[in-house]
């Protein structure tokens, strides 16, 4: 900063008239004071960071050595190494991603806050002298996603994983319930309302305690500015960085039956088969897939998978996904959703792995009942057996039951460059 000589002769008077005379210059621009909070926010980069998932597991839920290629159950998330986590923890209560530049909040305070309260909590935030934090979006609160996490006793949580990197980010269990751990994003679920009996407004969250995504009561009626809807609310954690730069797409078409997406370096088959297959099928059909001249198709693991979500008011219809580069099959019924496989088991039910719906994410009120509704909306991350008929599972909660489906549709994945 340039110092301003000032003669000593000067009267105190004269002094304090010349600096009210340099402030009040329409054309001065101000100087930014670590004090006042001004800040630059920091750059930010479309990676899809790895999901950390380091261990294979078979059909039941067991732990296995990985599977040798070609071998049964060959192809799991484990087997394929992407671009991995990389914190650094900044010693002022915030925590930068190496990999997409975003930088967060370390520590949240463990309220539960409305959708609008979330938004201007951080808003209002000041932490590390910054005061441009904002609620993420989905995608990019899903890229902090760390699938090495797991429940194993809902009652005690001294026996539980969160589904985030606790060497870096501080995370307690909500005290009602260990599988309580939802956080906001912004992003709002546009196509339709959820549990569709109540006309429910909802926006998108994950869940860091049980590892899901799904829509959560905005507190509207849909389509209405009526704030009269139960809303439990959810936890915050906001971020700093670019906006409009981590889960933007950039795709092209090969014209060879496959798209690049340039802003991530994943190439992906344009279109499903049609064919509805368990996990284990779904592995090995991609492990010996040939498209486009390329023989080293997988199935995507589950951030990936998610990175081609088409969210919010960038979609008009079903499917949650961009229609000008993909086409899927399903009907978007109960009897076959727009569901697509992951290569991730889901930590809490092993037996399971995980997939994106596309379209609407079945669910009724209970066992009872008999209707389903898109009670977690296009764009959800669920999970669902991963062999055997839906018949021999109860995938019910206190307060759903999921639609339950053991196969689903696949679109391959191969790596341009990481």
């Amino acid at each position: 900063m340039t110092k301003l000589k000032v003669n000593k002769k000067l009267t105190l008077t004269a002094l304090i008239a010349g600096i009210a005379s340099l402030s009040a210059c329409s054309d001065m621009k101000a100087i930014p004071s670590e004090n006042m909070g001004e800040s630059t926010a920091p750059a930010v980069k479309f990676v899809v960071v790895d999901t950390a998932q380091d261990s294979c597991f078979d059909n039941a839920g067991g732990e296995i050595s990985c599977p040798a290629q070609g071998s049964a159950l060959s192809g799991q998330d484990a087997q394929y190494a992407g671009v991995q986590p990389s914190y650094t923890d900044n010693g002022d209560k915030t925590v930068t991603d190496n990999n997409t530049g975003m930088i967060w909040q370390k520590t949240p305070d463990y309220k539960h806050y409305s959708y609008d309260d979330a938004i201007a909590y951080c808003e209002d935030l000041s932490v590390a002298n910054h005061n441009d934090w904002r609620l993420p979006t989905i995608k990019e609160l899903y890229s902090l996603a760390d699938f090495r996490g797991e429940i194993v006793n809902p009652r005690n949580e001294s026996e539980n994983t969160p589904y985030i990197d606790t060497d870096y980010f501080d995370f307690e269990y909500d005290k009602r319930m260990a599988y309580i751990g939802q956080y906001w994003s912004i992003t709002k679920y546009t196509l339709g309302p959820v549990h569709n009996t109540e006309n429910v407004e909802a926006a998108f969250g994950f869940n860091f305690a049980d590892g899901h995504i799904k829509g959560y009561e905005t507190g509207y009626v849909f389509g209405t500015t009526d704030e009269s809807v139960h809303a439990p609310g959810n936890f915050v954690r906001c971020v700093r960085g670019e906006e409009n730069v981590y889960g933007v797409n950039d795709f092209a078409d090969n014209n060879d039956g496959t798209v690049t997406d340039k802003a991530t370096g994943l190439m992906w088959q344009q279109s499903d088969d049609g064919v509805r297959r368990n996990w284990q099928d779904s592995l090995a059909y991609a492990e010996v897939s040939t498209l486009a001249g390329h023989n080293d198709w997988r199935l995507p693991n589950i951030k990936e998978l998610q990175s081609i979500v088409k969210y919010g008011g960038e979609v008009a219809s079903w499917p949650a996904i961009n229609t000008q580069y993909f086409t899927l099959t399903g009907d978007n019924t109960t009897a076959d959703p727009l569901w697509v496989w992951s290569s991730t088991t889901q930590g809490d039910f092993k037996y399971s792995a995980n997939y994106i719906s596309f379209g609407k994410a079945f669910s009724k009120k209970n066992s009872a009942a008999t209707t389903y509704y898109d009670w977690h909306g296009a764009g959800a991350q669920r999970s669902d057996p991963k062999s055997g008929a839906p018949a021999d599972y109860d995938m019910s909660s206190e307060n759903a039951t999921d639609l339950v489906m053991t196969k689903n549709y696949i679109l391959l994945v191969r790596t341009v460059k990481i």
